[in-house]
């Protein structure tokens, strides 16, 4: 039995009471800020006051079973909880317990609306789930939540790919917004510069208006308030050069490469763009026909990668050297890489392996093998380490601020190191770049709602 008093900091609880008091309100903070322990404390409060009768939460699937049931006998003690997710079957069962707060992922939404439902209110943990009103899951949706009256959204990473995410996170919680119409918000703050391929671009000072006015629904829990308490992260780039770059720029120029056994080819701009990140970490996928044996006289078409370079694995030893073996998380973003990986560290573990995340946090996993979207919301690994090396980055800023914050959250003693591999003149330096470009967006963004 946890016999720990758990107690809200003060600016948790300026958190928890801004959103008691609203119908509709947006919650933007940082990972590791607690937005969880603030929902829950506030949630309570409704049901305690006769506000609400009852709650759905949707989640990422993780996040669902890590996170939300953890941390409710911590913040809610009393309040009942199912988690919703599994078979049908199970799902049902769950939904038919009438608890007062039930937990379900994104991935079954449309499932869910489909059923009978009794909420009067929704949290949208990692509200960036939502943003495309053109979703199914959005549109299914936005149709049964009309008598769910309060509605509050949780996210760290609001902007995170750009002013035009904005719209969809806010139509669902509140269509007072920004408007119910996404082509009425584009004329506005946006000028089109390809009509053909639906391109948009932000009008000057659009992202400081749209901020403003968001800024009387929405609480932002300014990172000085909380990350001093954190321990310092410290991001350093470990750099190498290709070995060998004829492979490298023969498929930037030409879209394709011709190794001793195989030939690896893109068919556009997009699949070339995967390609040379690809051949950055030192491999490529190339197609390859195999006979079908369950056919005779069909073909499988599949895709087998090539090495030709080992540079960045190298480094990676020379840092876990180094480090003395001290428990790391590495992030991976192809399945090549992983068994890479696993190839070389036999006794690396996967998120997914039995009682992974315990096992990390007591300090009894030296390598944790993670992906960015099986491992960016919610979790808690800080207590297991205080490092983390990105093999390859994703292009997604939220994913990337949400992985590195997995370890850098309350909790951490340690100050936390952060190493991104690149591969110098390759498309790493401009996934990187564009990292730090969506980042300055999103401070701009945050900037205008103090």
């Amino acid at each position: 039995m946890d016999s720990q008093v758990y107690k809200l900091r003060d600016y948790q609880e300026q958190a928890a009471d801004y959103i008691f008091e609203r119908d509709r309100a947006l919650v933007l903070a940082s990972v590791g800020a607690g937005k969880t322990a603030i929902t829950l404390t506030a949630m309570k409060e409704m049901l305690d006051n006769g506000h609400i009768k009852r709650w759905l939460v949707l989640a990422p699937k993780r996040v669902c079973t890590d996170v939300w049931p953890v941390e409710l006998p911590k913040w809610a003690k009393g309040m009942s909880m199912s988690v919703c997710i599994g078979t049908p079957k199970q799902r049902m069962a769950a939904l038919k317990v009438k608890t007062q707060v039930m937990v379900i992922n994104y991935d079954n939404l449309q499932w869910l609306t489909e059923q009978y439902l009794d909420f009067d209110g929704i949290v949208f943990d990692e509200l960036t789930r939502l943003k495309n009103p053109s979703g199914a899951r959005f549109k299914a949706l936005l149709k049964v939540i009309d008598p769910m009256k309060i509605r509050w959204g949780l996210t760290g990473s609001f902007t995170s790919n750009g002013l035009e995410d904005v719209f969809g996170q806010c139509k669902i919680v509140d269509q007072s917004l920004l408007g119910r119409s996404k082509g009425a918000f584009q004329q506005q703050y946006f000028v089109c510069i390809n009509r053909d391929f639906g391109q948009w671009e932000p009008r000057v000072g659009s992202l400081e208006a749209v901020m403003q006015r968001i800024k009387p629904a929405t609480f932002l829990l300014e990172s000085s308030e909380y990350k001093d308490k954190l321990p310092p992260l410290r991001t350093v780039e470990i750099r190498s050069d290709l070995p060998d770059r004829e492979p490298y720029e023969k498929m930037k120029k030409d879209f394709v490469y011709q190794f001793p056994d195989a030939k690896a080819i893109a068919a556009n701009a997009a699949v070339v763009t995967q390609k040379l990140q690809q051949m950055g970490s030192g491999f490529i996928y190339v197609s390859d026909r195999k006979p079908d044996l369950t056919r005779p006289g069909e073909f499988i078409n599949t895709q087998q990668p090539v090495w030709f370079s080992a540079h960045k694995f190298e480094m990676l030893e020379d840092l876990l050297a180094e480090n003395q073996r001290a428990n790391t998380i590495i992030v991976y973003n192809y399945k090549e890489e992983l068994a890479e990986l696993q190839r070389r560290y036999p006794k690396a573990e996967t998120i997914d392996a039995p009682n992974a995340i315990e096992r990390w946090n007591a300090g009894k996993i030296e390598l944790l093998l993670i992906h960015p979207k099986s491992a960016g919301h919610g979790l808690n690994l800080q207590h297991g380490g205080n490092k983390i090396v990105f093999v390859s980055l994703p292009w997604s800023l939220e994913l990337y601020e949400q992985t590195v914050g997995r370890l850098h959250r309350g909790g951490q003693k340690h100050e936390v190191w952060c190493y991104i591999l690149l591969t110098n003149k390759t498309i790493d330096e401009k996934v990187w770049a564009s990292l730090a470009d969506k980042r300055a967006i999103s401070e701009i963004a945050l900037e205008e709602l103090k």
